[in-house]
């Protein structure tokens, strides 16, 4: 099967969107399967489950090939599919958060954590992301392109469209909150 449908598609991510705004039926796909794994990293970061990044990233690229005429070329392509599926996956934190909910009892976790396994880690984990997720929108974006992900101030502030000072002082005031509301978890060898 020499010259099938295993081949790689060497256009630029922008030749790929052009070509599928054009009308290449198989551009759009080539795309998004070049930048995958990136864009479901992403979701995972801003979702509150994997659930909810699933859906996000999904509502993301239908957005994506949905607009994508609207695509500026000031950007690249990653930059503006960073920015849909960030974007998506707020949407829908919105339309989860918007939903009336139990709150479920609030028990003594450390007295029956299991220090032997990977249940602490994971405790550890879910207690930073619901503190993530209780920052402002834009304070969580500048602390997930920063911190999580490792974009420059520079980076970050042309991603998120907003000015470098901006996006230090969502980090710093995001960062403030979060040290507050993960205190808890210091040890005397952490002070």
């Amino acid at each position: 099967m020499a010259g099938g449908n295993d081949a790689v598609d060497l256009r630029t991510d922008e030749q790929l969107l052009r070509a599928h705004v054009a009308g290449d039926p198989g551009a759009f796909t080539d795309l998004v399967n070049r930048h995958l794994d990136y864009l479901w990293s992403v979701a995972i970061r801003t979702s509150q489950s994997p659930e909810d990044a699933a859906d996000g990233l999904q509502d993301a690229l239908l957005a994506a090939h949905r607009t994508a005429g609207d695509f500026r070329s000031d950007a690249k392509v990653t930059s503006w599919l960073h920015r849909i599926v960030v974007n998506a996956c707020l949407d829908r934190i919105r339309r989860n958060n918007s939903r009336k909910t139990v709150p479920l009892p609030e028990w003594d976790v450390m007295s029956i954590a299991d220090t032997a396994d990977d249940i602490a880690a994971v405790d550890l984990s879910v207690s930073i992301g619901r503190a993530l997720h209780a920052l402002p929108e834009g304070q969580r974006q500048a602390i997930v392109a920063v911190d999580l992900e490792g974009y420059s101030i520079a980076e970050a502030a042309s991603l998120l469209g907003v000015a470098e000072g901006t996006i230090k002082s969502r980090c710093a005031r995001g960062r403030l909150k979060l040290a507050q509301v993960l205190g808890h978890l210091r040890t005397a060898d952490d002070a």
